[in-house]
């Protein structure tokens, strides 16, 4: 049976910080009060392996005609969210945020939309 030595957990360091991010941002982000922010939610993070970049993959309800407003919007407030990541997260360096509309979400949606079509054709 193999023991686990304090310290060492069971998935990598990135993949800690993506989710830790996640969380800050998204916590940081519903306290912004901007009116193009109110129904942003925050997907995922991507923490490069050198930990000074990362990517935030954001959706909406309302589709690709609000992403320009939207990624416009988070990279004003840029600096307060990399404030935040600071302020709560203990890591030497503050990674460069980059915001992104999440096509992951968009294309699971069409597939279920073109599937839900399908079953109406019958």
């Amino acid at each position: 049976m193999k023991r686990r030595t304090q310290g060492v957990h069971p998935y990598p360091r990135t993949a800690r910080l993506n989710e830790l991010l996640h969380q800050i941002v998204a916590d940081a982000i519903e306290r912004i009060d901007d009116g193009h922010l109110e129904l942003v939610t925050v997907m995922s993070v991507e923490v490069e392996p050198d930990m000074r970049h990362a990517v935030v993959y954001v959706d909406t309800p309302i589709r690709e005609a609000r992403d320009d407003e939207i990624i416009a919007a988070l990279e004003s407030h840029r600096v307060a969210l990399q404030a935040a990541i600071a302020r709560e997260a203990r890591i030497k360096r503050t990674p460069t945020l980059t915001f992104r509309p999440d096509q992951v979400e968009r294309s699971a949606a069409r597939v279920e939309d073109v599937l839900r079509h399908l079953g109406d054709d019958t």
